[in-house]
């Protein structure tokens, strides 16, 4: 990894000498755009407006809007001369319970390396930092922005999660939460229990990128002038949500479905069973088992035609 910047954690009167390195990495496959018709590459120049002059990017600047509207252009050298661009420090000012930094804020991580030649007085802020259970809130400058981050060890790694301000975050306003919806306790305790039977510890590791593997086969599909899927490999569409006819139904059936033993699921009997079996949008595992039964339905079904055209 290459460092993107370099400074001191201010702890105190202590300054602990650090590299930042980008914590997080894409894998979205590279593209460029083309003509739709024959695949011609398209390609964008920066000109000026009304001629076909084409700038350097060093060149260009950047203009903003004076509170009388007059239009004030900036160059880099007239941004880099702001006195908070000239302090490479990560300034604590305050350590705050973990859980009370809603995730909402978190926005970009970097991982820091201790940057002097004795790692003592990084080890020790990482160890007595992890060791209270507390996020230390800073504030630092990158990239020509001062940014609120919330420094915690991962790892044994101090990694520097950036916060976005608190008029980034844009407040919900939906019709529903004005709603007085009413919830049954069975619901609720039905859909507690379905959440018991879902809990586990969380492991990133068993989760799949499904869009980025699908999005390679195709590729390799195109190259070779085939077909990567068939109308089989479809998702089956949800129902309609405004279409649950049952909702308390399809969570039982959900949790039963949670509990039987792995390959001794029987299929669910009853009214109530089936209405949820064929309006659950707002149960997952329910949709995606009604999806499984149609699939092996259809199966089912082409298996007996095929049979008896053996037998005429």
């Amino acid at each position: 990894m290459r460092s993107i910047w370099k400074g001191d954690v201010s702890f105190g009167l202590v300054n602990v000498p650090v590299k930042v390195y980008s914590a997080t990495e894409s894998h979205d496959r590279a593209s460029h755009q083309v003509d739709a018709k024959d695949g011609t590459r398209i390609r964008y120049r920066r000109v000026r407006e009304g001629t076909d002059t084409e700038v350097d990017f060093a060149n260009i600047a950047n203009a903003y809007e004076a509170d009388d509207g007059r239009t004030v252009v900036l160059t880099k050298d007239d941004i880099a001369s702001l006195p908070v661009n000239k302090s490479p420090e990560i300034a604590i000012t305050e350590f705050v319970p973990a859980d009370q930094v809603d995730p909402i804020y978190f926005d970009k991580a970097y991982y820091l390396e201790p940057a002097s030649k004795s790692p003592k007085a990084y080890v020790l802020l990482a160890q007595a930092l992890e060791s209270t259970d507390r996020l230390a809130i800073a504030t630092f400058t990158l990239r020509s922005r001062t940014r609120m981050a919330a420094l915690r060890v991962i790892d044994g790694v101090m990694t520097l999660q950036t916060l976005l301000w608190p008029d980034e975050i844009r407040k919900p306003d939906f019709a529903f939460l004005d709603e007085d919806v009413a919830i049954r306790p069975q619901e609720l305790d039905m859909a507690s229990s379905l959440i018991d039977t879902m809990a586990t510890d969380f492991d990133p590791e068993q989760f799949e990128d499904t869009y980025e593997t699908e999005l390679a086969k195709l590729i390799e599909a195109k190259a070779d002038g085939g077909d990567a899927f068939t109308d089989d490999d479809a998702a089956a569409a949800p129902a309609d949500s405004d279409e649950v006819a049952d909702l308390l139904a399809a969570l039982r059936a959900s949790v039963a479905d949670r509990a039987a033993p792995a390959g001794k699921k029987k299929p669910a009997t009853g009214a109530g069973t089936k209405a949820a079996n064929t309006k659950t949008a707002s149960t997952k595992t329910a949709s995606t088992k009604t999806a499984s039964t149609k699939t092996a339905s259809t199966k089912t079904a082409g298996t007996k035609t095929t049979k008896k055209k053996a037998a005429s």
